[in-house]
């Protein structure tokens, strides 16, 4: 009979709680570890509408794209409604330029996506009279371009959820700070302050703090962190079908169901690993946030969340089998793109863990890039 193989999954992010999902449903013995500090998941804006972004790298765009595509099958995995769910729903998204001239040129490229892309739905430019009868709040006299098939997803709940139902299918979940060595060849040991265990495959899903484990194995790794802060307000008003909204600049507008509202978040390259919540850098986002809704001015601040992110020199994420170390896994770099590409990178793992195909090409996100022996 064959021996069940022992799995550690190292983060409870987006990228750990799927692949810990997905393995939880096969002949594995999973452990997930957490300590739930800066977490990337935490602090993500939640919109999933990667077609309208502008960025050029083709490998990039193409795992964002498969990453929003994968969304429906990962609801239906977990057994959440699509129309009628905390967790996911597509209400479609309003993207902002500065002029009508980048407008178009936006709904230009987004048309050629739309032809290998379906999963975009409608596109069109709409005036400000027709913006304000999708999203009530809006007060400006900017155009802006709809796309039907974009979506909110809260990540804090997602990530719940999967480690929730990973743990009925067997998982076990420890909410602790680990450190991992390599005794032998052929396991690893992972320790906390209450225990010691051997593995017999380990996943690294960590994000920024990807450096901090792997140096114990003589391993530097090509990660910066960033801050980032976002603000949860509270709106008198229903909120649930209103599209997300997405202003020139990186201050994005969420609308959830009973009166939720994110605003958010910063990208501050030099927070690092600073999770203090800072009042200027927020009420600068609030108050660009004002500018297109005014009537944020009278909703009730009620969280803030601040965590890391993680990115490469070059800005591209990676993901796979680390070279030479025999069943250890890592992905990192996603940066804020980490909620739309996350879950299919997590799926990825666990194919790639049970010698399934996978999705996309490894070789196009190659670890061996960024993780290096030291010097």
């Amino acid at each position: 009979m064959t021996q069940i193989k022992r799995i550690a999954v190292i983060g409870g992010g987006i990228v750990g709680a799927t692949a810990a999902f997905y393995l939880s449903q096969k002949n594995y013995e999973v452990d997930i570890y957490d300590d739930g500090v800066g977490q990337a998941t935490s602090a993500a804006a939640g919109i999933i509408c990667p077609w309208l972004s502008q960025r050029r790298n083709k490998e990039w765009y193409q795992l964002a794209s498969k990453g929003a595509a994968f969304y429906p099958q990962l609801m239906h995995d977990l057994n959440e409604s699509l129309t009628d769910s905390d967790i996911y729903k597509q209400v479609g998204t309003l993207v902002f330029k500065k002029n009508p001239n980048l407008l178009k040129k936006l709904e230009k490229t987004a048309l050629k996506r739309l032809e290998t892309a379906p999963e975009i739905g409608t596109l069109s430019l709409l005036s400000p009279k027709e913006i304000k009868a999708k999203f009530p709040i809006y007060d400006s006299e900017e155009s802006a371009l709809f796309a039907s098939g974009g979506a909110r997803v809260d990540g804090s709940l997602l990530t719940k959820k999967l480690i929730d139902q990973a743990i009925i299918n067997g998982a076990s979940h420890y909410a602790e700070k680990v450190v991992l060595s390599q005794p032998n060849s052929a396991d690893y040991i992972i320790r906390s302050k209450t225990q010691a265990k051997t593995y017999d495959i380990i996943i690294l899903a960590v994000g920024a703090w990807l450096p901090e484990l792997l140096n114990s194995l003589g391993l530097d790794v090509d990660i910066r962190p960033q801050k980032g802060q976002l603000v949860q307000l509270h709106l008198q008003k229903d909120m649930s079908n209103w599209p997300v909204v997405m202003p020139d600049g990186e201050k994005d507008i969420i609308p959830f169901a009973n009166g939720k509202i994110i605003v958010g978040a910063t990208h501050e390259n030099d927070g690092g690993y600073d999770l203090t919540p800072t009042k200027e850098k927020l009420a600068l986002m609030l108050e660009e946030a004002k500018e297109l809704a005014p009537e944020l001015k009278n909703a009730t601040i009620t969280g803030i969340r601040v965590g890391t992110r993680a990115y490469t020199s070059d800005f591209a994420p990676f993901f796979g089998a680390v070279p030479n170390y025999p069943n250890l896994f890592a992905a990192s770099g996603l940066g804020s793109s980490g909620l739309t590409s996350g879950p299919l990178i997590g799926k990825m793992l666990s194919q790639l863990i049970s010698d399934e195909p996978t999705d996309l090409p490894l070789t196009d996100y190659p670890v061996e890039r960024y993780i290096k022996k030291q010097d």
